[in-house]
């Protein structure tokens, strides 16, 4: 995520944007553009094989769903990346049940997160399954799934979802170690 010194002009530019600027919205995508990109990317470079999705269609795919969801009351840059990560998410996820209902198939996703040594699976199944166990973990633990979401789509860190989540560095990696384990056996 962007230095600490970006953040003054980012939360500025969101608390224009959120109350109707439609000026300061294009400037924050100029500012934030190249995190958002790196993040994306990241996730693109995470599936192996051929995809049908461009990083930077992602982007503003993303990019534009934010838009669409009408004026935020931005809290600052870090409740931006939680909405961006989100948004990042429900592309990916969109994509790959276009791609599972059209039975056209992906590529191979490596999830880090869990770990796992375990045999392969289609890229958006993975993503599919990833997805569906977020929301049953959501349901059971709304605050382990953000983090998750933060940690794993936006790649906040440890320190800056913490922030984001309003809780310590400590806290967050007891839930961090919840999640993994309860994601682990949820997945395999």
């Amino acid at each position: 995520m962007q230095g600490s010194g970006d953040a003054q002009p980012i939360t500025a530019l969101l608390h224009r944007w959120g109350s109707g600027d439609k000026e300061a919205g294009n400037q924050l995508m100029e500012l934030v553009y190249d995190e958002l990109h790196r993040i994306a990317s990241r996730e693109m470079r995470r599936e192996h094989g051929e995809h049908t999705l461009q990083t930077t269609a992602v982007v503003h795919e993303s990019y534009l769903r934010i838009c669409r969801t009408g004026l935020i009351d931005w809290k600052d840059r870090a409740h931006f990346y939680a909405v961006a990560a989100q948004q990042l998410r429900r592309v990916l996820v969109d994509h790959a049940r276009r791609v599972h209902s059209e039975k056209r198939g992906g590529g191979i996703l490596k999830l880090s997160l869990l770990e796992s040594d375990g045999p392969a699976v289609q890229g958006d199944e993975r993503l599919l399954a990833v997805d569906e166990a977020l929301a049953r973990l959501e349901s059971l633990d709304p605050r382990a799934a953000k983090m998750v979401e933060l940690r794993f789509f936006a790649g906040l860190s440890e320190a800056e979802t913490a922030e984001v989540l309003q809780i310590s560095v400590a806290t967050l990696k007891r839930d961090w170690d919840f999640a993994k384990t309860w994601l682990t056996r949820q997945l395999s």
